[in-house]
């Protein structure tokens, strides 16, 4: 018999299935070398690359679309919000509304992307002495029609900011869970952006990741018969979800008014949860424009190419920042937020 706690169960590829409100999650992972003096990959390891569509991994990483720094130079969105969660290395940030910054390890970035906007996201290798390794997620949550044309929003959240609720079990068996968004046995995720749909607590947006150690056990709460909740078990051996073994690179889609309990295996395990209420209209994504209908999309791509969303006022599309491994944020309005180098 199936167990009630499950919905569905898929094989994870590059790029993960996602429900509504979600449009997307990618699972990035590569061990970057040295760094050179631009922060980029020296050109001996460029040679048999598709350099600006290189997403094919070579020698331990891909290139996305830079040619000298890996990473996605300037390019629009209009409509929905990404959320990057940067678990090893460094983002670079720039975008037209002004803001920008350099963040990693462990340091969560929330972009309103809203009426429209171009920014550039790239992945410096800001170490000359030693490897460059990197692993993010990129996480697109959709937002309500009411909310498509909202001001861009920029926002970050600090790894030491971010709270992680300690789980543990009857044997000492301990999980951790780090809040990105939403609310865990009884503690709040740092505030998100405030046109998003997980800003309002009923939609009931969660973003958790859970750390387990073998033979650790927890519990997902029940919620309500509507929430969408997928588990992205991404490192590890296998774990129950109730009576049903699911092995390690495996999606789950689980019930929302269930309570889900997951047992760990041999072997410490991490994954990843989304879950929300969906957004009850019609979805038309084309691209990086996500609308309600298929007009709309036509007429992002007018704006985009009478407006350029604002334009783009650097002399270059792939910029990077020259501060090393220290971490900063800058807004719109001049404001700094410095944080350093990470100590964690």
């Amino acid at each position: 018999m199936k167990d009630k706690q499950i919905l569905n169960i898929e094989k994870l590829d590059f790029l993960w299935e996602t429900d509504n409100p979600f449009l997307f999650c990618a699972h990035h992972k590569d061990a970057f070398p040295k760094g050179n003096d631009e922060q980029g990959v020296d050109s001996k390891h460029l040679s048999g690359r598709n350099i600006g569509n290189d997403f094919q991994i070579k020698d331990g990483f891909r290139m996305y679309h830079g040619d000298k720094v890996p990473g996605f130079p300037a390019h629009p969105h209009r409509g929905f919000e990404t959320i990057t969660i940067v678990l090893e290395g460094f983002v670079d940030h720039t975008d037209g509304n002004g803001s920008s910054g350099r963040y990693g390890n462990g340091d969560v970035q929330w972009m309103t992307a809203g009426s429209g906007l171009q920014h550039a996201e790239m992945f410096p290798l800001v170490y000359k002495e030693k490897e460059n390794p990197m692993e993010l997620f990129q996480i697109w949550l959709n937002l309500p029609k009411k909310s498509k044309f909202t001001d861009p929003y920029y926002k970050m959240l600090w790894f030491e900011d971010i709270p992680v609720i300690d789980v543990v079990n009857n044997n000492g068996k301990k999980s951790e869970v780090r809040l990105i968004a939403g609310t865990f046995d009884g503690v709040k995720s740092p505030a998100p952006s405030p046109d998003s749909w997980a800003a309002n607590p009923d939609n009931h947006v969660g973003i958790e990741l859970i750390k387990m150690e073998p033979g650790a056990m927890i519990k997902l709460p029940a919620v309500s018969e509507t929430l969408s909740r997928n588990l992205y078990y991404y490192i590890g051996e296998s774990i129950n979800i109730g009576e049903t073994a699911i092995k390690v690179n495996y999606k789950a889609k689980l019930a929302g008014n269930e309570e889900i309990t997951i047992t760990n295996g041999r072997k410490e395990s991490y994954m990843l949860v989304l879950e929300g209420e969906p957004i009850q209209e019609p979805v038309v994504q084309y691209g990086p424009f996500v609308m309600n209908t298929q007009k709309e999309i036509q007429e992002a791509f007018m704006d985009f190419q009478k407006t350029e969303f604002g334009g783009w006022p650097f002399n270059r599309y792939d910029p990077v920042h020259s501060c090393g491994d220290s971490r900063f944020a800058k807004y719109p309005d001049g404001t700094v937020e410095e944080r350093g180098t990470f100590k964690g």
